[in-house]
């Protein structure tokens, strides 16, 4: 059985994250439904759990969600992670740049090298596309860096120019690696859009697992559940997943 929580998996989060996953983990078996001792933190927390009929419990992400992922697995519900200025589980973007770069919004890096996660992203691709599109400003991917972190670290490192940051990583990163996120300037927000859902495997019944997630983000003590963030579990339906638009995958350019 998998059971991942790979989103926010930060080495100085572990225990409790840990701690996270075994108060689910208890409350699933309490509820009659057999669960795996620890978490899963090899490939099988991301795309390989995902399309495994194995999969207990995972975070994925919305674009993943809505362009492979909507008729393998069960929304079992979306954590609310506070992020400000969103509703209730969902989150946004924070587009960033170099905090010497003398370029104010994003419309002034609309032909400026622009680093991405990757390309199935909805916060480190999606979101800031959406964004420039919407602003009728073309965007330049420049560079795949596979992680959001090694995006800000990209910039500072001057290999490319901006970069679009989930909102949560971004809070994360503020926090842990403060001489990292103090070389950055935030230089726009892009709309919410519903945050990262929990999953099952399909014709897997939700309920008893989002009960179970529900009772442990408040079972968790206070710090903990301040430290992950977590403010309650959301009901999202599907359709509003759906409903985002979907940019063209990234091209990447070449100087």
């Amino acid at each position: 059985m998998i059971a991942a929580l790979g989103m926010y998996d930060r080495p100085e989060l572990r225990a409790s994250t840990d701690l996270y996953w075994s108060l689910i983990r208890d409350g699933l078996r309490k509820r009659g439904i057999d669960a795996p001792d620890a978490l899963t933190r090899d490939e099988r927390a991301w795309w390989a759990g995902w399309h495994s009929p194995d999969l207990l419990l995972s975070q994925t992400c919305g674009m993943p969600y809505r362009t492979e992922l909507k008729d393998v697995v069960t929304l079992v519900g979306t954590p609310d992670f506070g992020v400000e200025g969103c509703p209730p589980g969902y989150y946004r973007s924070v587009l960033v740049a170099r905090g010497d770069d003398p370029r104010a919004e994003p419309a002034d890096f609309a032909n400026a090298a622009f680093a991405f996660n990757e390309p199935r992203s909805q916060s480190g691709w999606a979101a800031a596309a959406n964004h420039m599109a919407h602003l009728g400003m073309p965007i330049r991917p420049a560079l795949e860096t596979g992680g959001h972190v090694a995006s800000a670290r990209a910039l500072v490192e001057g290999r490319a120019d901006w970069a679009s940051l989930d909102a949560v990583t971004w809070r994360l990163l503020m926090r842990w690696e403060p001489e990292l996120s103090a070389r950055l300037r935030v230089i726009g927000l892009t709309e919410p859009t519903p945050g990262l859902p929990y999953v099952t495997a399909r014709g897997t019944d939700p309920a008893p697992l989002a009960g179970a997630v529900a009772d442990a983000i408040v079972t968790l003590p206070p710090d903990d559940r301040a430290a992950l963030g977590l403010c309650g579990l959301i009901t999202i339906p599907a359709a509003d997943y759906l409903a985002v638009p979907i940019p063209p995958p990234p091209v990447l350019a070449r100087d």
